[in-house]
């Protein structure tokens, strides 16, 4: 293909605003005149972790039945008690746990009977027990558990770490979401860039098979073939860009047909566990049915951060919403995840990345101390449980508490804000100074009164 008489891509990139100089926008030239995703800003202080892992346990899982048990609730068993609303109306008594617990560790925390394997590890974490959002409905607290905003056109937290602090490796996205066989409430919104540059946005990768469908060259494609052709698009794309300069879509765009060309050998390698030792496989559970899926995402989750990634989230396949049958629900979500994210922290600190990586477990709400249709709980936004472990995290500690039948935050409570500034802060961000400027005012992930929790930092 001749270009002659025709611009640069440098210089056609130039006109389109996307300079050498220009830290403001999502992607930069690199060495061969590719666009490359980049950092916004860099750390604002040495940060503890650099990267996270977020376990999203989406559905509400009941921090009472699993990591908090209340006295109150076993003596109270089958009382009716007033003032409290619940999110489907006509709320039974007080429920007991159906699981038996007991404490583990030097700490002594409580783990409930369904997660053995997860009990010899809770010296490493530090428990958030404090926690509530501002909706008992699941889209709307998704939302604000990884934007900090209750609706939708808000950029969610790996998309503001990733606009930060940019990725270590560019042949894989910063952002990558291991999502779940069903889709998830509220859908890409809740790992969407909202008005950040597009190219900050996760990247749905699957489980298994190729993780991103369309990825492999078709293979009478030749290579030299296919830069041909992504030089030609890069070519025309840029040209259109400096006629719409600051069209982020476009940018992400432009962005993605590099990214997805550099991705398409060691996206592969990821999701290829025939390769792993038997002993590996055993320790995230993929051995196991019940087990093996989300111990393949825990399994890809390492690896991935193990390549420089910065923000990976992995959903949960199922719910933990058990308005029907709690024992059940609870006990299957269990079931799927013990071993799994008890691999992850375990290979995680052998390999010695445990320290720069900072795991998170919880979902977007609790459940109610009360019964729902005889043996389920319902959505409860007032107080739920979310713990951390490595990247800085003081292991073995624990923040806030929730009144006696765990009802409501009670002691010290955790708006979602500050627990993004916790997080923001493991990673080196001052959460007051990441900031974006949109519609004519400077947005942040978190509002001005998002509070680190220095309690549970080493």
């Amino acid at each position: 293909m001749s270009t002659e008489g025709c611009c640069s891509r440098r210089e056609l990139l130039g006109k389109a605003g996307l300079g050498f100089g220009s830290l403001a926008l999502a992607g930069l030239l690199d060495s061969k005149g590719l666009l490359a995703q980049t950092a916004a800003r860099g750390p604002h202080y040495a940060p503890k972790a650099k990267s996270v892992i977020w376990l999203f346990m989406e559905g509400g899982p009941s921090g009472f039945d699993t990591f908090d048990p209340k006295p109150a609730l076993e003596k109270g068993h089958g009382k009716k008690v007033e003032g409290i609303e619940v999110f489907f109306g006509d709320p039974g008594p007080l429920l007991k746990s159906p699981f038996t617990f007991k404490q583990h560790g030097q700490s002594g925390a409580w783990v409930c009977d369904r997660y053995p394997t997860l009990a010899r590890l809770v010296d490493e974490m530090a428990f958030i027990k404090s926690c509530h959002v501002e909706s008992n409905n699941h889209g709307p607290a998704m939302f604000q558990i990884n934007t900090g905003m209750i609706r939708q056109g808000f950029p969610s937290m790996g998309a503001w770490v990733t606009y930060g602090l940019g990725s270590e490796n560019r042949d894989l996205p910063g952002f990558v979401v291991l999502g779940n066989t069903r889709g998830s409430k509220g859908g890409p919104p809740n790992w969407g860039a909202g008005f950040l540059p597009g190219s900050f946005q996760g990247t749905m990768f699957r489980a298994a098979g190729s993780p991103i469908l369309n990825l492999t060259r078709p293979g009478d494609l030749p290579a030299e073939r296919q830069r041909r052709q992504l030089d030609l698009a890069a070519e025309l794309n840029a040209a259109h860009l400096a006629d719409h300069p600051g069209e982020s879509d476009l940018q992400a765009r432009i962005e993605s047909f590099e990214l997805a060309y550099r991705m398409q050998t060691e996206a592969q390698e990821l999701v290829d566990f025939s390769k792993e030792p038997e002993e590996t496989r055993k320790l995230y559970g993929l051995d196991q049915k019940v087990s093996r899926p989300f111990g393949e995402k825990c399994l890809m989750a390492r690896k991935l951060v193990e390549r420089g990634v910065r923000f990976v989230q992995a959903y949960i396949n199922d719910e933990w919403d058990a308005h029907t049958d709690l024992k059940g629900n609870h006990g299957t979500r269990c079931a799927e995840t013990d071993v799994p994210i008890a691999g992850l922290l375990s290979d995680l600190k052998r390999r010695g990345l445990l320290d720069s990586t900072l795991v998170i477990w919880g979902g977007e709400f609790g459940r109610m101390p009360v019964s729902e249709k005889g043996g389920g709980r319902d959505h409860n936004p007032h107080g739920f449980l979310v713990w951390m472990a490595g990247g800085g995290v003081k292991g073995g500690t624990s923040h806030g508490e929730t009144d006696e039948i765990g009802h409501k935050a009670a002691v010290d409570p955790v708006p979602v804000h500050d627990l993004h500034a916790t997080i923001l802060h493991l990673m080196g961000i001052d959460h007051k100074k990441l900031t974006y400027f949109h519609n004519g005012r400077r947005f942040r992930l978190t509002d001005v009164h998002g509070e680190v929790l220095t309690r549970i930092l080493a």
